[in-house]
Protein backbone atom coordinates (compact mmCIF):
# COMPACT_ATOMS: atom_id res chain seq x y z
CA UNK A 1 0.00 0.00 0.00
CA UNK A 2 1.08 3.56 -0.75
CA UNK A 3 0.09 6.78 1.04
CA UNK A 4 0.64 10.42 0.05
CA UNK A 5 0.53 13.31 2.55
CA UNK A 6 -0.06 16.84 1.26
CA UNK A 7 0.23 20.10 3.15
CA UNK A 8 -2.60 22.47 2.17
CA UNK A 9 -1.67 26.18 2.46
CA UNK A 10 1.04 27.13 -0.02
CA UNK A 11 1.39 23.56 -1.33
CA UNK A 12 -2.07 22.83 -2.74
CA UNK A 13 -3.17 26.48 -2.56
CA UNK A 14 -1.43 29.59 -3.89
CA UNK A 15 -1.73 31.41 -0.54
CA UNK A 16 -2.62 31.12 3.14
CA UNK A 17 -6.33 30.38 3.38
CA UNK A 18 -6.76 31.81 6.91
CA UNK A 19 -6.74 35.37 5.55
CA UNK A 20 -8.90 34.30 2.61
CA UNK A 21 -11.56 32.85 4.93
CA UNK A 22 -11.46 36.05 7.02
CA UNK A 23 -11.92 38.18 3.90
CA UNK A 24 -14.76 35.92 2.73
CA UNK A 25 -16.64 36.00 6.07
CA UNK A 26 -15.93 39.57 7.17
CA UNK A 27 -15.19 41.52 3.98
CA UNK A 28 -12.02 43.25 2.83
CA UNK A 29 -12.48 46.46 4.87
CA UNK A 30 -13.06 44.60 8.15
CA UNK A 31 -10.09 42.34 7.44
CA UNK A 32 -7.73 45.30 6.92
CA UNK A 33 -9.12 47.10 9.97
CA UNK A 34 -8.41 43.93 11.97
CA UNK A 35 -4.87 43.69 10.61
CA UNK A 36 -4.23 47.25 11.84
CA UNK A 37 -5.60 46.34 15.30
CA UNK A 38 -3.53 43.14 15.40
CA UNK A 39 -0.35 44.67 13.96
CA UNK A 40 1.65 44.70 17.24
CA UNK A 41 0.91 40.97 17.68
CA UNK A 42 1.66 40.19 14.03
CA UNK A 43 5.02 41.94 14.36
CA UNK A 44 5.84 40.01 17.53
CA UNK A 45 4.98 36.80 15.66
CA UNK A 46 7.21 37.76 12.69
CA UNK A 47 10.07 38.43 15.13
CA UNK A 48 9.47 34.95 16.63
CA UNK A 49 8.49 36.46 19.99
CA UNK A 50 4.99 34.97 19.85
CA UNK A 51 4.24 31.26 19.19
CA UNK A 52 2.21 30.45 16.05
CA UNK A 53 -0.68 28.91 18.01
CA UNK A 54 -1.02 31.99 20.23
CA UNK A 55 -0.96 34.28 17.19
CA UNK A 56 -3.54 32.19 15.36
CA UNK A 57 -5.84 32.16 18.39
CA UNK A 58 -5.61 35.95 18.69
CA UNK A 59 -6.56 36.33 15.03
CA UNK A 60 -9.38 33.78 15.24
CA UNK A 61 -10.75 35.35 18.44
CA UNK A 62 -10.68 38.83 16.93
CA UNK A 63 -12.56 37.85 13.77
CA UNK A 64 -14.67 34.84 14.83
CA UNK A 65 -14.91 34.77 18.66
CA UNK A 66 -18.55 34.27 19.70
CA UNK A 67 -19.67 33.55 16.12
CA UNK A 68 -22.35 30.82 15.97
CA UNK A 69 -20.58 27.64 14.88
CA UNK A 70 -23.39 26.80 12.42
CA UNK A 71 -23.01 30.18 10.66
CA UNK A 72 -19.24 29.75 10.46
CA UNK A 73 -19.59 26.22 9.11
CA UNK A 74 -22.13 27.27 6.47
CA UNK A 75 -19.85 30.14 5.39
CA UNK A 76 -16.89 27.77 5.12
CA UNK A 77 -18.93 25.40 2.91
CA UNK A 78 -19.81 28.33 0.61
CA UNK A 79 -16.16 29.48 0.59
CA UNK A 80 -15.09 25.99 -0.56
CA UNK A 81 -17.54 26.12 -3.46
CA UNK A 82 -17.18 29.77 -4.50
CA UNK A 83 -13.67 30.94 -3.60
CA UNK A 84 -11.33 28.04 -2.93
CA UNK A 85 -11.25 26.56 -6.47
CA UNK A 86 -9.49 29.72 -7.75
CA UNK A 87 -6.75 29.26 -5.09
CA UNK A 88 -5.92 25.63 -5.94
CA UNK A 89 -2.68 25.04 -7.84
CA UNK A 90 -3.54 22.98 -10.97
CA UNK A 91 -0.26 21.01 -10.71
CA UNK A 92 -1.06 20.06 -7.10
CA UNK A 93 -4.53 18.84 -8.06
CA UNK A 94 -3.01 16.90 -10.97
CA UNK A 95 -0.54 15.22 -8.57
CA UNK A 96 -3.40 14.28 -6.21
CA UNK A 97 -5.44 12.82 -9.10
CA UNK A 98 -2.38 10.88 -10.28
CA UNK A 99 -1.97 9.30 -6.82
CA UNK A 100 -5.67 8.47 -6.73
CA UNK A 101 -5.55 6.88 -10.20
CA UNK A 102 -2.74 4.64 -8.95
CA UNK A 103 -4.87 3.58 -5.99
CA UNK A 104 -2.79 5.48 -3.41
CA UNK A 105 -4.36 6.74 -0.20
CA UNK A 106 -4.25 10.58 -0.20
CA UNK A 107 -4.32 12.67 2.98
CA UNK A 108 -4.26 16.46 3.47
CA UNK A 109 -2.50 17.42 6.72
CA UNK A 110 -3.10 21.09 7.47
CA UNK A 111 -2.56 23.75 10.11
CA UNK A 112 -5.65 25.47 8.71
CA UNK A 113 -8.95 24.63 10.38
CA UNK A 114 -10.82 21.57 9.18
CA UNK A 115 -13.93 23.79 8.85
CA UNK A 116 -12.69 25.16 5.53
CA UNK A 117 -10.32 22.38 4.44
CA UNK A 118 -12.50 19.30 5.00
CA UNK A 119 -15.37 20.34 2.65
CA UNK A 120 -12.91 20.63 -0.25
CA UNK A 121 -11.24 17.33 0.75
CA UNK A 122 -14.62 15.56 0.84
CA UNK A 123 -15.37 16.69 -2.71
CA UNK A 124 -11.99 15.40 -3.89
CA UNK A 125 -12.25 12.10 -1.91
CA UNK A 126 -9.27 12.99 0.27
CA UNK A 127 -8.88 12.35 4.00
CA UNK A 128 -8.44 15.57 6.03
CA UNK A 129 -6.31 15.92 9.17
CA UNK A 130 -6.41 19.57 10.25
CA UNK A 131 -6.55 21.99 13.15
CA UNK A 132 -9.79 21.81 15.14
CA UNK A 133 -11.46 24.94 16.48
CA UNK A 134 -13.00 25.03 19.94
CA UNK A 135 -16.78 25.40 20.17
CA UNK A 136 -18.61 26.19 23.42
CA UNK A 137 -22.39 26.66 23.70
CA UNK A 138 -22.59 26.32 19.89
CA UNK A 139 -20.29 29.34 19.38
CA UNK A 140 -16.64 29.57 18.34
CA UNK A 141 -14.37 30.69 21.15
CA UNK A 142 -11.49 31.64 18.85
CA UNK A 143 -9.31 29.05 20.58
CA UNK A 144 -7.83 25.95 19.01
CA UNK A 145 -8.98 22.60 20.37
CA UNK A 146 -5.76 20.87 21.41
CA UNK A 147 -2.67 21.72 19.39
CA UNK A 148 -2.32 23.56 16.08
CA UNK A 149 -1.74 20.90 13.39
CA UNK A 150 1.72 22.09 12.36
CA UNK A 151 5.31 20.89 12.75
CA UNK A 152 5.62 17.81 14.99
CA UNK A 153 1.84 17.85 15.56
CA UNK A 154 1.38 16.90 11.88
CA UNK A 155 3.36 13.72 12.57
CA UNK A 156 1.37 13.07 15.78
CA UNK A 157 -1.93 13.34 13.87
CA UNK A 158 -0.67 11.08 11.10
CA UNK A 159 0.50 8.45 13.60
CA UNK A 160 -2.85 8.65 15.44
CA UNK A 161 -4.69 7.93 12.20
CA UNK A 162 -2.35 5.43 10.46
CA UNK A 163 0.05 2.60 11.19
CA UNK A 164 2.79 3.75 8.83
CA UNK A 165 4.48 0.35 8.86
CA UNK A 166 1.47 -0.89 6.83
CA UNK A 167 2.53 1.30 3.89
CA UNK A 168 5.48 0.24 1.75
CA UNK A 169 5.74 3.66 0.10
CA UNK A 170 5.15 7.11 1.61
CA UNK A 171 5.04 10.36 -0.38
CA UNK A 172 4.97 13.79 1.27
CA UNK A 173 4.49 17.26 -0.19
CA UNK A 174 5.11 20.51 1.69
CA UNK A 175 6.30 24.09 1.34
CA UNK A 176 7.36 25.37 4.79
CA UNK A 177 9.45 24.62 7.85
CA UNK A 178 6.26 23.45 9.57
CA UNK A 179 6.08 20.59 7.06
CA UNK A 180 9.62 19.27 7.62
CA UNK A 181 8.70 16.72 10.34
CA UNK A 182 5.98 15.29 8.04
CA UNK A 183 8.36 15.23 5.06
CA UNK A 184 10.85 13.26 7.18
CA UNK A 185 8.36 10.34 7.29
CA UNK A 186 8.51 9.82 3.52
CA UNK A 187 10.82 8.08 1.06
CA UNK A 188 9.51 10.38 -1.70
CA UNK A 189 9.82 14.01 -0.58
CA UNK A 190 8.62 17.02 -2.58
CA UNK A 191 9.39 20.47 -1.16
CA UNK A 192 7.68 23.36 -2.99
CA UNK A 193 7.13 21.16 -6.07
CA UNK A 194 4.27 23.10 -7.68
CA UNK A 195 5.76 26.61 -7.96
Amino acid sequence: MTIAFFDFDGTITTRDTLWEIIRYHRGRAAMYAGVVQLLPLLLRFKLKLLPAQEMKEEVLTYFFGEMPAADFSAGCERFCKEQLPSLIRPQALAAIKDHQRKGHHVVVVSASAQDWVAPWCRRENIVCLATRLEVKNKHLTGKIQGINCNGVEKVNRIREAYRLENFHEIYAYGDSEGDRPMLALAQHVSFRPFR
